[in-house]
């Protein structure tokens, strides 16, 4: 028997709680976020409304009527230089993992941010450029854009970080 398809949907103030939870794993467990304090409900609640306000996407994977996964564009920077510039957050739950649903969500949030107007999208990436993440957004033409050494501390270690970038519209190609 075929295992269920996950179901890509924008977000919706009820899967907030369900957003915290996937969130809240990689929050005590790993280094992919340098959050050391999980964020409650309420903070996603303050977090949605503020990316609904801006018109960028924020989405979730539902598998068999469950949220599984979620992924959002935020401002790159506050300047507002960099007004037509995202970056992108992706998380999920540890089960849902190697079924695509990584796949179809950042397939699904790049679509939405190009249609929001946003030119370029950033992927921040802890730990390795060539770990599960950066291996994703590779697939879907990012690159290597910078290396930031050491400048994450959490679980008692340093952290680096890599950028990764990619053009949302084919007009950036040439930046």
């Amino acid at each position: 028997m075929a295992s269920p398809t996950a179901v890509v949907r924008a977000a919706a103030p009820g899967d907030l709680a369900a957003v915290a939870r996937v969130y809240a794993y990689y929050v005590h467990n790993t280094v992919a976020t340098f959050d050391e304090v999980a964020p409650s409900p309420a903070e996603w609640e303050d977090k949605f409304d503020d990316l609904v306000a801006r018109s960028l996407p924020f989405l979730v994977a539902e598998l068999s009527g469950a949220v599984v996964g979620f992924a959002y564009a935020s401002p790159w920077r506050p300047k507002p230089g960099y007004r037509h510039t995202v970056e992108d957050t992706i998380y999920l739950a540890p089960e849902a993992a190697g079924q695509g649903i990584g796949r179809a969500l950042l397939g699904a949030l790049i679509a939405a941010a190009a249609r929001a107007g946003k030119r370029q999208m950033i992927a921040v990436v802890s730990e390795s450029a060539t770990g599960p993440s950066a291996k994703l957004h590779t697939r879907f033409g990012f690159t290597v854009a910078g290396h930031l050494a050491g400048v994450g501390f959490k679980h008692g270690r340093w952290i680096d970080t890599f950028l990764l970038q990619r053009a949302l519209s084919a007009d950036d190609g040439d930046r």
